[in-house]
């Protein structure tokens, strides 16, 4: 157990105190950088939040154990890019042909933009990532990036994260990830 979540690691009543936690830029879990006006922010999802996401009522030991099992393999990291305090289509409406380009390349062409590797530049390939359509309804367009978690990664002392421009002339905005963040997630107090 301890090599799966790291000994000594912190524990919350709620997904919500786990979430202001993580959220605190001192606990190493959020980074944020404005690039040419563009706000970007990465933040690294402990497993026990999407446990949580998933749990519903259903609170059991052995259902606990089972989405942890199911989680725990991946990595999940949010990366939050807005300009203006809009999501970034908000930014290109006003040219019908950048739009469309830019909804085709955050819904299909993300796992070109977006790299995360190791110190010695071993890329880790993409598992998935999720585009959810807010329609102009958020103040950035949020995405999820799901990486396998491999030994080539968290033996490391960090990993880097790397979007490259997206059309807002930011050049290519990385972002240094403590591993140990991973080793020592913390936890959800489900019982």
């Amino acid at each position: 157990m301890c090599l799966a979540f790291g000994c000594g690691n912190k524990s919350f009543d709620t997904a919500e105190a786990l979430q202001l936690y993580i959220q605190q830029p001192e606990n190493e879990y959020v980074y944020s950088k404005t690039v040419n006006g563009v706000d970007f922010s990465v933040l690294y999802k402990p497993t026990d939040l999407l446990v949580n996401q998933e749990l519903g009522d259903h609170k059991s030991a052995e259902i606990v154990d089972s989405l942890r099992d199911k989680y725990k393999a991946y990595m999940y990291f949010t990366v939050s890019m807005s300009k203006n305090n809009q999501e970034l289509l908000s930014n290109v409406a006003g040219n019908k042909r950048r739009f469309g380009a830019m909804v085709n390349e955050l819904a299909f062409g993300m796992e070109q933009k977006v790299h995360l590797y190791t110190p010695k530049k071993d890329t880790v390939l993409l598992v998935d990532y999720i585009y959810p359509r807010m329609y102009g309804m958020s103040g950035a367009t949020t995405m999820l990036f799901v990486y396998p978690r491999e030994q080539k990664v968290t033996n490391q002392e960090f990993m880097t994260l790397s979007i490259e421009d997206l059309g807002f002339y930011t050049g290519e905005v990385k972002f240094k990830i403590p591993t140990k963040i991973i080793a020592s997630e913390p936890r959800i107090q489900f019982n």
